[in-house]
């Protein structure tokens, strides 16, 4: 019989391998229409944007959340680990505060 630590820690790690299985495709500069926001562009607003360049970041942050997940996970129903909790709450709140900033200052994915 299957006790909840267990069924927790098998939905952090299906979560988990979600999130770097999307990343994949992002490395490899594609998947574009993954992003938020610019699948939803304009192709003359897209023609100003690197694409490529701004997937590969994207990809990057998401499988940091992803291994973060699974740390958190393992962390969590393995070793009992409360604290981790905020942790890691601060991490995914943190990366993604982050990456908004980075991708929208300076203009370093524009063509």
């Amino acid at each position: 019989m299957e006790t909840p630590a267990m069924i927790g820690l098998a939905v952090f790690i299906a979560i988990s391998l979600g999130l770097v299985g999307l990343s994949i495709p992002l490395l490899l500069g594609k998947g574009t229409w993954l992003i938020a926001g610019y699948n939803t562009m304009s192709a003359e607003e897209k023609a100003r944007w690197d694409g490529s360049a701004l997937a590969r970041f994207t990809g990057r942050v998401l499988l940091a959340i992803g291994l973060a997940t699974l740390l958190f996970g393992a962390g969590l129903f393995l070793l009992a680990l409360e604290w981790l909790t905020w942790f890691y709450l601060a991490v995914v709140v943190g990366l993604s505060i982050f990456a908004a900033v980075y991708c929208n200052t300076s203009g370093r994915f524009r063509k």
